[in-house]
């Protein structure tokens, strides 16, 4: 394993904050060992599969009701419920084809419909089937083509949805004809894993997304193509797009983009520059990252993550984005 200087690239973490993301939790031990160090990959693989039985995994497994539902809903307000469960396992990586996974999300797909989580029109929807808003629909396909669901329905709304400018946008249905950040985010991890799955159509759901990846990019990440300002928040008010959170659900900010482009395999050009550089400066003397902000809502796990306080998961994250970065330099 290797290991680097307090003084060494900023791509790079020093042994103390290596060693600190070392000591945490199997789902995010494994994302380091991949994507921060050289382990050897029979290692890495023993190490996420502990993701199913050990630590927040586990215990996110172990709430799973008979029914197949977590928080009794497909959907809540209170970000307990499955879709925002199979989110957080998505993102802790718990390997689709264990045993485990296969269980519970088998479970959501043969039990768990909308009724009481959507409109009416969608109540006797499979889950996978997804429901109207084009926000929550890439939070279930995302989790939902990883872990090898048939998520096609989605997939086909969502290419019917894209708007002229080449993102998504809730609001779209009322008239709005201007994507959203915070839609097209949810709406590009979507995309991503489908195709990564291998999905049905993926040359169409490929181009859709690079269309909607081009949104991101012509706006350096978090300007306006208009006039060039920095968007500090979005038309809500209620995402500040230069504060990193974790989880961050249907929020978008510019660490889970440059992310995004990262898992795509994008080639960072000059336009994620001042984004990569927002990234760099958010580091503290200790070459941690903070959690930003805390969204509202009651977690099912919890992280043991304060607001203003050194932020494993953001921490992660942000090393790889600049690895990424750097490897393109």
């Amino acid at each position: 394993m290797p290991t680097t200087s307090p003084t060494g690239p900023a791509s790079t973490p020093n042994d103390r904050v290596l060693q600190w993301l070392l000591d945490a939790d199997p789902s995010i031990r494994w994302q380091v060992m991949r994507d921060l160090t050289d382990a050897p990959e029979e290692d890495i693989r023993t190490e996420r599969a502990k993701v199913a039985t050990e630590g927040w995994g586990a215990q996110l497994l172990a709430m799973q009701a008979p029914d197949g539902a977590w928080g009794g809903a497909a959907f809540n307000q209170e970000s307990d419920s499955t879709m925002h469960v199979l989110f957080l396992l998505w993102e802790m990586g718990l390997a689709p084809d264990s045993a485990e996974a296969q269980r519970a999300v088998g479970r959501v797909r043969d039990q768990v419909t909308w009724r009481g989580s959507a409109p009416e029109e969608c109540a006797n929807n499979a889950f996978f089937a997804g429901e109207v808003e084009p926000c929550i629909n890439g939070q279930v396909a995302a989790p939902g083509a990883y872990f090898g669901q048939d998520v096609q329905s989605i997939i086909t709304r969502l290419l019917s949805e894209q708007l002229a400018d080449g993102g998504w946008n809730c609001e779209a249905e009322n008239g709005s004809t201007r994507s959203s950040f915070n839609t097209t985010i949810c709406v590009l991890e979507a995309l991503l894993e489908y195709e990564l799955a291998g999905g049905i159509s993926t040359g169409e759901a490929r181009a859709a997304r690079l269309l909607g990846q081009e949104y991101l990019l012509e706006r350096h990440l978090f300007h306006r193509k208009s006039t060039g300002e920095v968007i500090e928040r979005d038309r809500e008010g209620s995402t500040v797009f230069t504060r990193f959170a974790f989880p961050t659900w249907w929020h978008y900010d510019v660490l889970r983009g440059l992310d995004y482009l990262r898992h795509a395999g994008v080639a960072p050009d000059e336009r994620v520059a001042e984004a990569i550089a927002l990234v760099e400066s958010k580091r503290d003397g200790d070459g941690r990252w903070p959690l930003d902000v805390h969204y509202p809502g009651k977690m099912p796990i919890d992280f043991g993550e304060r607001e203003g306080e050194p932020s494993r998961w953001n921490t992660l994250r942000a090393l790889r984005v600049l690895a990424w970065n750097s490897a393109h330099a």
